[in-house]
């Protein structure tokens, strides 16, 4: 948050629980206890919305809460999903998952063999290769969750290269058929 003070960037940060900004539910197995683990229900997008409005950015920690007094340990990349998705109904959203790799790799131990574009077919076929296994699977399933529900665009790629992912020229783009 002072990093981004520094650099004018007037930020908040908030857990879901603050504001009842995203409520969920603590996952349930009917063999696998999961502890703390949540699945988000909803999203406060009127509280967002006000923040937006007042030119304030937000940054989101993965807890939210169960309104039960439960903080749960929600996954990032469904976090930023679950914004993503619910704040296309008022505005064109583009999700941008960053992380320490430059997109998603033909070749998982070599940053030059990103992939610039995946649909869901070619996401299958990568899958089904074993090209794309582990901690990816459930980052692009979010990405195409949000495709599906009318985010416009979503792009995976380094962190370091944000202001090239923002300009479309690094990262994957995860794109409908």
């Amino acid at each position: 948050m002072a990093q981004l003070q520094a650099n004018n960037c007037n930020a908040i940060g908030l857990c879901g629980a603050d504001g009842d900004a995203i409520l969920a539910h603590k996952r349930n197995h009917p063999v696998i206890d999961y502890g703390f683990v949540g699945d988000v229900d909803a999203v406060n997008t009127v509280l967002l919305k006000s923040l937006l409005e007042q030119n304030i950015a937000i940054v989101f920690a993965s807890l939210t809460h169960d309104q039960q007094g439960h903080l749960l340990n929600t996954n990032a990349d469904t976090i930023a999903q679950e914004l993503a998705k619910a704040l296309s109904s008022m505005y064109d959203v583009q999700l941008i998952y960053s992380f320490e790799r430059a997109g998603v790799l033909m070749d998982a131990n070599d940053d030059s063999t990103v992939i610039s574009s995946i649909d869901p077919s070619k996401y299958q076929q990568l899958k089904s290769k074993q090209k794309i296994f582990s901690g990816m699977i459930p980052k692009l399933d979010n990405a195409f969750a949000a495709i599906d529900f009318g985010v416009k665009k979503v792009i995976i790629g380094k962190a370091e290269q944000l202001k090239e992912l923002i300009n479309g020229n690094a990262g994957t783009n995860i794109v409908n058929e």
